[in-house]
């Protein structure tokens, strides 16, 4: 008696189980019916959106590159200022 409640058991579970399964084939078999080209693209898409360039990143670079610029540009703006005031001493005259 008891293995026939173990069997009841599992018959239950396997009927719940099965217009999951359907519905899972279903969904591959809608997969399999599309053509090769539009699997191709499809796939060459995500490629495509998964290596590009985000917006995040290309800010990032330019400002990087800006702070950059900025640094150097100001590093030779205050050596060749002092260099400036060097020359023009006003008690050389």
């Amino acid at each position: 008696m008891v293995l026939d409640s173990k069997r009841m058991g599992r018959k239950d579970a396997s009927a719940a189980r099965i217009p999951v399964e359907q519905y899972r084939k279903q969904i591959g078999k809608q997969d399999y019916k599309k053509s090769r080209p539009v699997l191709r693209a499809t796939r060459l898409k995500a490629e495509a959106k998964k290596t590009a360039l985000g917006i995040k990143e290309v800010v990032l670079v330019l400002a990087a590159i800006l702070v950059f610029l900025l640094a150097f540009y100001t590093f030779f703006y205050l050596n060749l200022s002092n260099e400036v005031d060097l020359d023009l001493d006003p008690n050389e005259n």
